[in-house]
């Protein structure tokens, strides 16, 4: 079957209407009559399937290019009819049973003020086969004049609104915190590039042997672990007002006091790092319930002036964080060992709280031209009152030493050189070596017990040095039990 309007040509039948036949003749019917509304038929395509010869004379269009035409592509993307296209564009996607806008429209130089009505198109059984819209002229009337300039600030608006949740959505969907979100709308010139000097404490943390580990679990476990550890992570950080910069693998970057400023932002970031410790216990008991590895961290924490803003180009940008107190955190979040929150000298000086302190270790951070005192933090006092359980070193001596080879480890590279000593003692979680390699503390170590076990040397006694684990491999429990 053809629908024909009036001696005009047939539009071919595609589908779109064999359906419903009989609507369509009562359709016809109506039409033939001429109506002074435009009535115009869409599919969800925004193909359009029918057109009055009062909807051309409204739009400005051509009657008889307009069947088969996509609507918005072909007529509609001037510039001064957005508002109409918008609402055309809302008409197919939001697909409403009615709904009645007053837009602007734009042909031949002439402003006219429209009432756009729509609603589905529907067959008898229900099935939804496109949309029907019918246009009003309401330019003349000289009365609605007011009420139409108000609904078109109003629709205007509304357009505003919308662009500005798309461009939360989409453009900022990547990032963690509402307060940068905020930051970069509100202020003017937010999302141009640059940055302001801000005093922050900073924050980084890293799971111990995460690489090593991530080569001996399945794929989808270890996404499935990761994702659940930050998710963990990004709460304890967001409480006290964190801002999350960046996921650098299992490790993370955050700072306290910026977008948001604080004068307890130091504080916020030590009760923060000591909830994420106390975290880990529910981590791992998640981990356990789906034969996950165990997981430790490590977190250094430290205070300083830094450049917060859009960094990046046109192309590619993002709210980050430089400057040398950013690095020297990462460096000290490079000492520490699985449990361990390690602060600064000028962050322990910044906070006027308690603190607890389990132990200093005098160190010179890569780049320093200096010795830096360095506190393991295991509590901090009221109003926080968070405080964590110390991780003791526990191990036993064995009968005989066990001869084994071992390699230093410089930041990502293991050392082609070969090293030997013996392990003289044992424990959980840790181990003894002795040897006359002239090694020092928070060397980095790759031992050679059952597969490539990853430590770090947290004590030293002449020339036997106490070392953490924080890789283990699969092969280790066999080896113990056929050393010892």
């Amino acid at each position: 079957m053809s629908v024909v309007d009036n001696g005009k040509r047939p539009v071919e039948n595609d589908g779109f209407y064999m359906k419903n036949a009989s609507l369509n003749e009562k359709l016809t019917s109506n039409i033939s009559k001429g109506i002074s509304d435009g009535l115009i038929l869409l599919d969800f395509q925004g193909t359009i399937r029918y057109a009055n010869s009062m909807s051309a004379e409204i739009l400005g269009l051509d009657e008889d290019s307009m069947i088969g035409s996509k609507l918005v592509r072909d007529y509609l993307l001037q510039p001064e009819n957005d508002m109409f296209m918008q609402a055309v564009i809302d008409t197919i996607y939001q697909q409403n049973a009615m709904q009645t806008r007053f837009v602007t429209y734009q042909a031949g130089g002439k402003k006219r003020y429209l009432r756009m009505r729509s609603s589905l198109y529907t067959g008898l059984g229900g099935e939804k086969y496109g949309m029907i819209i019918i246009l009003s002229d309401l330019s003349d009337l000289v009365e609605l004049q007011d009420s139409l300039k108000a609904m078109e600030r109003i629709n205007e608006l509304n357009r505003q609104l919308n662009a500005r949740n798309e461009l939360l959505s989409k453009t900022f969907g990547q990032y963690l915190s509402d307060e940068i979100v905020r930051e970069l709308l509100d202020t003017p010139g937010g999302l141009e590039p640059g940055g302001k000097r801000r005093d922050v404490s900073i924050m980084m943390s890293d799971l111990r042997g995460f690489t090593a580990m991530s080569e001996r679990i399945n794929p989808d476990d270890l996404i499935r672990m990761l994702n659940h550890y930050l998710e963990v992570m990004t709460d304890a950080i967001q409480k006290r007002g964190g801002t999350i910069i960046e996921f650098i693998g299992d490790g993370i970057l955050a700072i306290f006091g910026a977008p948001r400023s604080s004068e307890t932002h130091a504080e916020d970031a030590l009760a923060a790092a000591l909830e994420m410790q106390l975290s880990m216990e529910e981590i791992n008991r998640w981990n356990a319930e789906r034969n996950y590895p165990y997981l430790e961290m490590g977190i250094g924490l430290n205070c300083g002036e830094v450049i917060v803003g859009n960094i990046g180009s046109e192309k590619r940008m993002k709210y980050g964080v430089v400057g040398s107190d950013v690095n020297l955190c990462g460096r000290i979040e490079s000492y520490t060992l699985g449990g361990q929150v390690l602060i600064s000298p000028v962050m322990r000086e910044k906070i006027g709280v308690p603190l607890e302190i389990e132990k200093e270790m005098m160190v010179i951070p890569k780049g320093a031209d200096r010795e830096m005192l360095l506190s393991q933090v295991i509590g901090i006092g009221a109003p926080y009152d968070v405080h964590i359980n110390l991780h003791k070193d526990h191990s036993e001596r064995l009968k005989n030493p066990v001869p084994v080879c071992f390699y230093r480890i410089d930041g990502k590279h293991t050392s082609d050189k070969a090293c030997y000593g013996g392990i003289v003692a044992l424990g959980d979680d840790c181990a003894v070596l002795e040897t006359e390699t002239d090694l020092e503390l928070f060397d980095n170590l790759q031992i050679n017990l059952g597969g490539k076990l990853l430590c770090k040397i947290s004590e030293q006694d002449g020339n036997e040095y106490l070392v953490r684990y924080t890789s283990i491999p699969y092969g280790y429990g066999k080896w113990v039990k056929n050393n010892t």
